[in-house]
Protein backbone atom coordinates (compact mmCIF):
# COMPACT_ATOMS: atom_id res chain seq x y z
CA UNK A 1 0.00 0.00 0.00
CA UNK A 2 2.90 2.17 0.72
CA UNK A 3 5.29 0.69 -1.46
CA UNK A 4 5.96 3.99 -3.99
CA UNK A 5 5.54 5.90 -1.00
CA UNK A 6 8.40 4.48 0.76
CA UNK A 7 10.85 4.11 -2.40
CA UNK A 8 10.44 7.94 -3.11
CA UNK A 9 11.19 8.75 0.46
CA UNK A 10 14.58 6.39 -0.04
CA UNK A 11 15.07 7.84 -3.08
CA UNK A 12 14.64 11.70 -1.57
CA UNK A 13 16.81 11.04 1.46
CA UNK A 14 18.71 7.48 1.19
CA UNK A 15 19.61 8.19 -2.50
CA UNK A 16 17.49 5.17 -3.69
CA UNK A 17 18.84 2.42 -0.82
CA UNK A 18 17.15 -0.07 0.76
CA UNK A 19 14.81 1.12 3.97
CA UNK A 20 15.91 0.01 7.35
CA UNK A 21 13.41 -2.08 8.91
CA UNK A 22 12.68 0.46 11.57
CA UNK A 23 12.61 3.51 9.34
CA UNK A 24 9.61 1.50 6.93
CA UNK A 25 7.53 0.82 10.30
CA UNK A 26 8.19 4.58 11.53
CA UNK A 27 7.14 5.79 8.20
CA UNK A 28 4.04 4.17 7.75
CA UNK A 29 3.04 4.41 11.18
CA UNK A 30 3.25 8.49 10.90
CA UNK A 31 1.52 8.13 7.11
CA UNK A 32 -1.08 6.17 8.62
CA UNK A 33 -1.76 8.45 11.59
CA UNK A 34 -0.42 6.21 14.47
CA UNK A 35 1.25 8.60 16.39
CA UNK A 36 2.32 6.30 18.99
CA UNK A 37 5.52 6.11 18.12
CA UNK A 38 6.09 9.80 17.08
CA UNK A 39 5.07 10.56 20.54
CA UNK A 40 7.35 7.81 22.20
CA UNK A 41 10.49 8.93 19.96
CA UNK A 42 9.98 12.32 19.15
CA UNK A 43 10.45 11.89 15.84
CA UNK A 44 8.64 13.85 12.69
CA UNK A 45 9.84 12.90 9.37
CA UNK A 46 10.83 15.07 6.97
CA UNK A 47 8.10 15.76 4.19
CA UNK A 48 8.88 15.66 0.20
CA UNK A 49 10.45 18.62 -0.81
CA UNK A 50 11.74 19.69 2.68
CA UNK A 51 15.60 20.84 2.40
CA UNK A 52 18.15 18.64 3.94
CA UNK A 53 18.98 21.39 6.28
CA UNK A 54 22.75 21.34 5.31
CA UNK A 55 21.96 22.74 1.65
CA UNK A 56 19.41 25.41 2.88
CA UNK A 57 20.52 29.11 2.71
CA UNK A 58 17.08 30.40 2.11
CA UNK A 59 18.01 32.22 5.71
CA UNK A 60 21.27 33.96 4.70
CA UNK A 61 21.28 37.62 3.47
CA UNK A 62 22.54 38.32 -0.19
CA UNK A 63 25.55 40.01 1.78
CA UNK A 64 25.98 36.51 3.52
CA UNK A 65 25.73 34.83 0.59
CA UNK A 66 28.31 36.97 -1.42
CA UNK A 67 30.94 36.20 1.32
CA UNK A 68 33.55 34.21 0.25
CA UNK A 69 34.42 32.87 3.77
CA UNK A 70 30.19 31.88 3.69
CA UNK A 71 30.84 29.93 0.52
CA UNK A 72 33.05 27.66 1.52
CA UNK A 73 31.05 27.37 4.13
CA UNK A 74 28.29 26.06 2.13
CA UNK A 75 30.13 24.21 -0.35
CA UNK A 76 31.58 22.06 2.61
CA UNK A 77 28.17 21.88 3.99
CA UNK A 78 26.69 20.30 0.34
CA UNK A 79 29.12 17.97 0.15
CA UNK A 80 29.12 16.74 3.74
CA UNK A 81 25.27 16.23 2.97
CA UNK A 82 26.39 13.50 0.45
CA UNK A 83 27.30 11.54 3.59
CA UNK A 84 24.57 12.60 6.22
CA UNK A 85 21.38 11.41 4.86
CA UNK A 86 18.45 13.02 7.50
CA UNK A 87 15.07 11.62 7.38
CA UNK A 88 13.67 13.11 10.45
CA UNK A 89 13.50 16.58 13.03
CA UNK A 90 14.18 15.74 16.24
CA UNK A 91 13.37 18.89 18.37
CA UNK A 92 15.27 21.17 17.35
CA UNK A 93 17.84 18.99 15.38
CA UNK A 94 17.41 16.45 12.69
CA UNK A 95 18.66 12.74 12.73
CA UNK A 96 19.29 10.41 10.06
CA UNK A 97 22.60 8.22 9.20
CA UNK A 98 26.14 8.96 8.95
CA UNK A 99 26.66 6.82 5.31
CA UNK A 100 30.98 8.11 4.51
CA UNK A 101 32.09 5.04 2.42
CA UNK A 102 35.30 4.65 4.36
CA UNK A 103 32.85 3.17 7.37
CA UNK A 104 33.14 -0.32 7.53
CA UNK A 105 29.98 -1.56 5.83
CA UNK A 106 30.01 -4.44 8.27
CA UNK A 107 28.87 -2.45 11.57
CA UNK A 108 26.20 -0.96 9.53
CA UNK A 109 24.18 2.51 9.43
CA UNK A 110 25.28 4.89 12.17
CA UNK A 111 22.37 6.61 13.41
CA UNK A 112 23.57 10.38 13.89
CA UNK A 113 22.27 13.89 15.19
CA UNK A 114 22.79 17.28 13.32
CA UNK A 115 22.41 20.41 15.65
CA UNK A 116 21.40 23.84 14.57
CA UNK A 117 25.29 24.82 14.34
CA UNK A 118 25.86 22.14 12.02
CA UNK A 119 27.51 19.95 14.50
CA UNK A 120 26.94 16.69 13.77
CA UNK A 121 26.79 13.73 16.60
CA UNK A 122 26.95 9.81 15.66
CA UNK A 123 25.05 8.49 18.05
CA UNK A 124 25.11 5.02 20.08
CA UNK A 125 22.35 1.92 18.67
CA UNK A 126 22.41 0.36 15.33
CA UNK A 127 19.19 1.78 14.36
CA UNK A 128 17.42 4.79 14.09
CA UNK A 129 14.75 3.78 16.86
CA UNK A 130 17.72 2.48 19.13
CA UNK A 131 19.51 5.23 18.92
CA UNK A 132 16.29 8.07 19.83
CA UNK A 133 15.41 6.01 22.46
CA UNK A 134 18.99 5.92 23.98
CA UNK A 135 18.68 9.73 23.86
CA UNK A 136 15.60 9.76 25.63
CA UNK A 137 16.11 7.28 27.82
CA UNK A 138 17.76 9.29 30.89
CA UNK A 139 14.14 11.83 30.63
CA UNK A 140 12.15 8.78 31.37
CA UNK A 141 10.41 8.36 34.97
CA UNK A 142 13.19 5.77 35.29
CA UNK A 143 16.36 5.96 38.34
CA UNK A 144 18.84 5.45 35.69
CA UNK A 145 19.00 5.84 31.38
CA UNK A 146 19.49 1.84 31.93
CA UNK A 147 16.11 1.20 33.34
CA UNK A 148 14.68 4.08 30.83
CA UNK A 149 16.14 2.65 28.14
CA UNK A 150 14.84 -0.68 29.27
CA UNK A 151 11.20 1.03 29.68
CA UNK A 152 11.07 2.31 26.30
CA UNK A 153 12.08 -0.84 24.65
CA UNK A 154 9.53 -2.73 25.37
CA UNK A 155 7.12 0.03 24.75
CA UNK A 156 8.46 0.13 21.70
CA UNK A 157 7.92 -3.78 21.52
CA UNK A 158 4.08 -3.68 22.52
CA UNK A 159 3.73 -1.38 19.89
CA UNK A 160 5.29 -3.92 17.14
CA UNK A 161 8.53 -2.59 16.39
CA UNK A 162 11.08 -4.84 19.20
CA UNK A 163 14.50 -3.21 19.07
CA UNK A 164 17.62 -5.35 18.81
CA UNK A 165 18.36 -5.16 22.00
CA UNK A 166 16.66 -3.77 25.06
CA UNK A 167 20.19 -3.02 26.87
CA UNK A 168 21.32 0.24 27.27
CA UNK A 169 24.91 -1.29 27.93
CA UNK A 170 24.67 -3.27 24.70
CA UNK A 171 23.80 -0.24 22.07
CA UNK A 172 27.82 0.18 21.38
CA UNK A 173 29.22 3.72 21.24
CA UNK A 174 29.15 5.98 18.49
CA UNK A 175 32.90 5.65 16.71
CA UNK A 176 33.40 6.25 13.20
CA UNK A 177 36.23 6.19 11.06
CA UNK A 178 35.55 9.40 9.73
CA UNK A 179 34.52 11.75 12.20
CA UNK A 180 31.73 13.78 10.59
CA UNK A 181 32.93 17.52 12.31
CA UNK A 182 36.88 16.93 11.40
CA UNK A 183 36.12 16.77 7.66
CA UNK A 184 33.78 19.27 7.42
CA UNK A 185 36.86 21.28 8.63
CA UNK A 186 38.90 19.78 5.94
CA UNK A 187 36.66 20.57 3.59
CA UNK A 188 36.14 24.24 4.54
CA UNK A 189 39.53 24.44 4.49
CA UNK A 190 39.87 22.62 0.75
CA UNK A 191 37.39 25.19 -0.52
CA UNK A 192 39.47 28.21 1.28
CA UNK A 193 42.73 26.55 -0.78
CA UNK A 194 40.25 26.24 -3.94
CA UNK A 195 39.44 29.92 -3.58
CA UNK A 196 42.67 31.50 -2.49
CA UNK A 197 41.63 32.03 0.41
CA UNK A 198 44.66 31.27 2.62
Amino acid sequence: MHEERLAAFSRERLDGRPLPDDLRTLLVAQWEGRDAFARLLRLDFLAPGEVHPLLDTDYLSEAELADPEMQCVNAAAAQLAEHLKLVARYGHNWVGYWLHPDEPADRGWRPAELDTEFSVRVLPGHTLAEAAAAELADHQDEPDERAGYAALAAELARLGLPLDTREYDALGGAEVRVDPDGLMEELIEAERGRRGLH
